[in-house]
């Protein structure tokens, strides 16, 4: 929810919409906060729960909303409010919880004795440590733009190192997902929202490589990487983009062919995070790389982005009084 606010702030902000983002951002910290309240209050009443969903195959990536929510909402504060103080903290808040979360739990899917197949392990949920790792590449880059030497180029080069490894990443994983896609049987159930996170991981990975390419005036090593990081920011827009129509037929699939019931889940926010990113990410490459013609892009899947954070903002609220009026109810 942090995630997909946060970007659609930032989008918003960027194509001109002042008043939604500066909403959405105090929205945001709100929510940010009372996630972390909420996070700390389950620690320290069920932590056997709550380390055991940490290690978890279908559970555990998702902890790593925590270092994307951190890293987003950095963001907004470096580009709406220019707090760069801010932002340090969530950049460093963002970069322990990184490597605390990315150590301990692949360590603990690589040593656990007993562990699923692929088709029950695997999800796109698993492309939130993508989405994570790029986060802390889109914001270094952020604060290394208006950062003193010698730090502007120890924090492009650490973004440089995190874009990188974002999509080495995306690499390994894909390639289980597709094939999980392709092999295994498929149910609509099996569909979750965050397969959405697919395109999403690809957006944020443009996004990180199109402020690389903004800040290579300001750092030797990114100038010489020049051609580099425009080839690969486009492979990477690329890849988003051809998994746009596909993730539409999927869908159609799963409510219209299939008729799988559309109700409130948390994890519907796992599709209205990679909408804003696609905008947000398409617009800083249009503007990194000069290529005007894509400039309905951004725009028209803002626009998409704002309708589907309305959808999953008036169904959580829905849920809630629900819940209030009936607290037996269960999921």
């Amino acid at each position: 929810m942090v995630m997909a606010t946060g970007i659609v702030s930032l989008a918003a902000h960027l194509l001109a919409y002042p008043g939604i983002a500066r909403a959405l951002l105090w929205l945001n910290i709100a929510i940010y906060g009372v996630l972390w309240l909420l996070t700390v209050w389950r620690l320290v009443r069920f932590p056997r729960r709550f380390f055991g969903d940490m290690v978890d195959h279908l559970r555990g990536p998702g902890f790593f909303t925590m270092v994307a929510g951190s890293g987003v909402l950095g963001s907004q504060f470096v580009v709406l409010m220019n707090n760069y103080h801010a932002g340090t903290v969530l950049w460093v808040l963002a970069v322990v919880l990184w490597i605390a979360l990315t150590y301990a739990i692949f360590a603990a899917f690589t040593i656990k004795a007993h562990k699923p197949t692929l088709d029950q392990g695997i999800s796109g949920g698993w492309l939130l440590a993508v989405v994570a790792t790029q986060s802390i590449a889109v914001l270094s880059a952020l604060l290394a733009a208006h950062a003193d030497r010698p730090y502007k180029l120890e924090l492009n080069f650490f973004a440089l190192s995190m874009w990188l490894w974002g999509g080495m990443l995306y690499i390994w994983m894909m390639s289980l997902i597709f094939y999980r896609y392709t092999f295994f049987r498929f149910a609509p159930g099996d569909l979750a929202p965050p397969y959405w996170i697919n395109m999403g991981a690809m957006a944020i990975s443009t996004l990180a490589g199109s402020l690389l390419i903004l800040n290579a005036p300001d750092a030797p090593f990114l100038l010489s990487l020049q051609p580099f990081l425009k080839g690969f920011t486009v492979f990477y827009w690329a890849t988003g983009t051809w998994w746009i129509p596909m993730l539409v037929v999927l869908a159609l699939w799963r409510y219209v062919a299939k008729r799988f019931p559309m109700k409130y889940d948390p994890l519907y926010w796992g599709a209205v995070f990679p909408l804003g990113m696609y905008a947000a990410g398409t617009h800083e490459m249009i503007g990194a790389m000069r290529v005007d013609f894509l400039g309905f892009l951004p725009r028209a899947f803002l626009y998409i982005a704002l309708i589907a954070w309305a959808a999953a903002f008036a169904g959580l609220v829905l849920d809630l009084g629900h819940r209030l009026k009936d607290p037996t109810l269960e999921r």
